[in-house]
C-alpha cells in the first residue's frame, strides 16, 4: 500500500476515534450548559490537527520504532550477551523517561505545589533510574522465563507496604509518577523490545513473555518515589522557585511553537542516541533501511507535535472550561458523569493504546481483538477516574482507595488466565499518556483547589493512578469471564 494511502487510512481511522471526545464536549455544552463552546472553529482545527498527528505517529511507528526495536532485540539475542542486553534495557528505559513531557509537567506541578520541598529534577532522575533498572529486570525475566504474575504480585505487595508508611503528601504523586512514565513514544519502543526478544528466544511466547515491560516500568517508580517522599518529609527542606512569562504577543506564540518542536526533538533524541550507539558502536552493524527509519522517526516527531498542538488548540480549553463550570455550580453528580465520560473518550483516542491493541491482536491470532481491548480498557479508565473524583469530593484518604484497588489487582492476578497477565498490566500503563495526563491532572488539581478543606498536594494528585489501576481490573475480569464461557461451551459440546 502506497505511503499516502496508508496515511489517509490512518487519518480517517483517527477521526473516527476522536468522535467520542466530540460527543462528550457537545453533550455537556448543549445539553447541560445550553451554550456553544467558545471559538468553535479553533476546536475543529484542533481536532483535525490531532487526527493528522495520530496518523503520522502511527505510520511512523510502523516504519521506524517497531522494526528498529524488534531488530535490536533480535540481534542482541543472537549474540547471546546478557550484560549487553541488560545494559541496553537500562539505557533505553532511562533515556525514554528522563525527558518524558508528562513526567516533566507532573514534576513541575509537584515542586510548585509543595513549595519546593519536592525537587522536580530529583524526582525525574529517580523515576528515570527506576525505569532503567526495571527494564533490565524485565529483559532478564524474558530471557530466564520467569512468570510475570509472581513479579507483579510480589511487586505490588511491596508497593502497598511502602504506601502504608509513606506520608499523605507523596502517595498520590508517587502513583501518578508511575503512570506518566509511559507515553505514546516510549510504550511502542518498550513493547517492541519485549516482543522482539520473546520471538527470538526458543520456548518463549510473544503474548505471555513479550508483554510486561511496560507494567514493570509503571510499578517500580511508585516504590522509589514513595521512598523519596519518606526521606523528604522527614529529613530535608527545599525552596520553591516560581516563574512566569508574558503570553500576550504573537511573537511569543511563534517562538513557543519553535521551542515546543525543539523540546520534542530533545525528548526523542536520547532514545535515538541509545539506538544508534548500540547499533553502530556495540553491535557494529548498520541499520536496515536507514532512509525508511529516518522518515519514520520524522513522522513520529511531527505526529507527536501536531497531536499535542491540536489538543492545546481544540480540547484542553474546552475541557478546562467545562470542569470550571461544573465545579462552580457544585453539581457533584454531573462532575462524576463528566469524569466517567471524559475518561472513556480520551482513552478511546489514545494512540499508544491503539498501537498496543494492534500488537496484542497480532501476537494472539484469534484470541484477542484490538477493538475489544480498547473498549474494556476505556471502561476501566472511566470507572477509575470517576472513583478518583469521588474520593476528592468526599475528602477520603487516598491510601485506602489505592491499597484496596491494588489488593483487588493482586487477587485477580492469581486467578486470571496466564496469557492475559502481562498484557493487562501493560494496558494499565498505556492509558496515561499525552491525551489523558493533562486533562486528568488539570481536573484533579482544579477540584482540590475549588473544594473547601482540600489540600492540593494531597488531594489534587492521584487521578492518574486510578486511571492505571482499573483497566488492569477490567481486562483481567474480561479474560476470566471469556475463559469461563469457553469452558462451558467446550463442556456442552
Amino acid at each position: 500500500m502506497p505511503l499516502l494511502q496508508q496515511f489517509l487510512h490512518q487519518f480517517l481511522h483517527a477521526l473516527k476515534n476522536l468522535l467520542p471526545i466530540v460527543a462528550v464536549v457537545l453533550f455537556f455544552q448543549l445539553a447541560i450548559f445550553q451554550t456553544l463552546p467558545p471559538e468553535p472553529f479553533t476546536i475543529i482545527i484542533g481536532l483535525l490537527i490531532v487526527a493528522i498527528g495520530i496518523a503520522l505517529f502511527l505510520l511512523g511507528l510502523e516504519l521506524s520504532i517497531f522494526p528498529v526495536g524488534k531488530n535490536l532485540a533480535n540481534q542482541f539475542a543472537r549474540r547471546g550477551s546478557l550484560p549487553l542486553l541488560l545494559l541496553f534495557g537500562f539505557a533505553i528505559g532511562f533515556a525514554a523517561v528522563v525527558a518524558e513531557p508528562a513526567l516533566i509537567a507532573v514534576a513541575q506541578q509537584a515542586q510548585l505545589i509543595s513549595e519546593g520541598r519536592v525537587d522536580a529534577l530529583t524526582l525525574r532522575l529517580i523515576v528515570a533510574c527506576s525505569v532503567g533498572a526495571v527494564m533490565s529486570l524485565g529483559v532478564l525475566r524474558i530471557i530466564l522465563g520467569w512468570p510475570i504474575h509472581w513479579l507483579m504480585i510480589g511487586g505490588y505487595i511491596l508497593v502497598l507496604s511502602v504506601t502504608f508508611f509513606a506520608p499523605a503528601e507523596i502517595v498520590g504523586l508517587a502513583y501518578d509518577s508511575g503512570g506518566v512514565t509511559t507515553n505514546i513514544v516510549t510504550v511502542p519502543l518498550i513493547a517492541a523490545l519485549g516482543l522482539g526478544l520473546a520471538s527470538s528466544i526458543k520456548g518463549r511466547n510473544a503474548l505471555t513473555d513479550g508483554f510486561g515491560l511496560v507494567a514493570l516500568a509503571v510499578m517500580v517508580p511508585m516504590i522509589s518515589v514513595q521512598l523519596y517522599g519518606i526521606w523528604v518529609y522527614n529529613v530535608s527542606e527545599a525552596a520553591a522557585v516560581v516563574s512566569s512569562a508574558d503570553l500576550a504577543t504573537p511573537m511569543f506564540w511563534l517562538l513557543k511553537a519553535i521551542i515546543d518542536l525543539a523540546t520534542m526533538v530533545k525528548d526523542i533524541l536520547p532514545m535515538i542516541l541509545v539506538v544508534l550507539v548500540f547499533q553502530y558502536l556495540v553491535l557494529r552493524r548498520p541499520l536496515a533501511h536507514p532512509i525508511k527509519v529516518v522518515v519514520g522517526f520524522s513522522m513520529v516527531l511531527l505526529g507527536l507535535y501536531a497531536f499535542v498542538l491540536g489538543l492545546k488548540l481544540g480540547l484542553f480549553p474546552v475541557g478546562s472550561l467545562m470542569a470550571e463550570q461544573l465545579i462552580s455550580k457544585n453539581y457533584n453528580s454531573l462532575i462524576l458523569l463528566f469524569a466517567f465520560m471524559i475518561g472513556f473518550a480520551t482513552t478511546m483516542a489514545e494512540p499508544a493504546l491503539i498501537a498496543i491493541g494492534e500488537q496484542a491482536e497480532q501476537a494472539s491470532p484469534g484470541k484477542l481483538k484490538g477493538s475489544v481491548i480498547r473498549l474494556i480498557v476505556a471502561l476501566g479508565v472511566a470507572v477509575g477516574i470517576t472513583v478518583g473524583v469521588y474520593r476528592i469530593i468526599s475528602g477520603d484518604s487516598i491510601h485506602y482507595y489505592i491499597m484496596a484497588g491494588y489488593a483487588v489487582v493482586v487477587l485477580l492476578t492469581a486467578f486470571s488466565p496466564r496469557y492475559i497477565t502481562a498484557l493487562a498490566f501493560d494496558l494499565g500503563g498505556v492509558t496515561t499518556s499525552e491525551v489523558t495526563v493533562p486533562l486528568v491532572t488539570a481536573l484533579g488539581i482544579g477540584l482540590a483547589t475549588s473544594i473547601e478543606g482540600r489540600n492540593v498536594l494531597i488531594d489534587g494528585f492521584g487521578l492518574i493512578a486510578f486511571a492505571s489501576i482499573f483497566p488492569i481490573i477490567t481486562v483481567m475480569l474480561y479474560a476470566i469471564v471469556v475463559e469461563q464461557l469457553n469452558k462451558r461451551r467446550s463442556a456442552q459440546v
